[in-house]
């Protein structure tokens, strides 16, 4: 009510009506999400939300890679975004277990494109599972570009799925350094499966609607954070 300068009672109508529209449950002084921790929106459902935000967070994100390295490519919106921006190098190898990052990339002069083997899941459109991750033991990257559900201090980064948290640990492993990019909505939010400790990422890439308090925390955990 103060923040907005609105009335306890516009307020109180606002969450009934959203109440009623199932986007949150009211409780005992306030509202939470009616999100639990193994929802997972498809691709396409998380392609047509924060796009520009998104695509903020690739083009800061392309300015850590150099001609000449090795990166890889996590499976996500963000990351794909990225992997549009990549188009403007001539010499990179790009490892992914993105089936939509490798098309981008099939015919780009001078970037060799490394897709792992795997089980392919329909709702992120990732190649997941034991194939992927025999895949992810045998390579090591200059960069890791990973993507998740959730990032939190006490929690780390999780995500719904078991087998795509199994996938995402090995590719972290592969990484010299290790960049999250995620938009705001996943900062200091919580999924089922953990893949790894805040300590295993070397920077954050968000974009300026990120909750600030969580932001500092992460920031004091020692992680590099960039804010577009």
């Amino acid at each position: 009510s103060q923040y907005f300068n609105l009335s306890e009672s516009t307020i109180r109508r606002d969450l009934k009506e959203l109440e009623e529209a199932q986007l949150l449950k009211r409780t005992h002084g306030g509202a939470v999400l009616f999100q639990s921790v193994t929802f997972e929106p498809t691709y396409n459902e998380k392609e047509v939300t924060f796009q520009e935000e998104k695509k903020a967070i690739a083009k800061e994100a392309a300015k850590f890679i150099e001609n000449g390295e090795s990166i890889l490519l996590d499976s996500g919106t963000t990351t794909y975004y990225l992997s549009q921006e990549l188009r403007n190098f001539s010499s990179l190898r790009v490892v992914t277990n993105s089936i939509l990052c490798a098309n981008e990339l099939k015919d780009v002069p001078g970037i060799e494109v490394v897709l792992c083997g795997g089980s392919l899941r329909s709702e992120t459109l990732a190649l997941v599972g034991p194939l992927a991750e025999i895949c992810f033991d045998q390579i090591r990257v200059d960069k890791t570009f990973i993507a998740t559900n959730g990032v939190d201090v006490e929690n780390g980064l999780t995500t719904p799925n078991l087998t795509e948290a199994a996938t995402k640990k090995k590719m972290i492993a592969c990484g010299k350094k290790v960049i999250l990019i995620t938009d705001h909505t996943k900062i200091g939010q919580v999924s089922f499966a953990k893949f790894a400790d805040i300590h295993d990422i070397n920077f954050l890439i968000t974009d300026s609607s990120a909750p600030k308090t969580v932001v500092n925390r992460i920031n004091e955990a020692g992680i590099t954070v960039h804010i577009v």
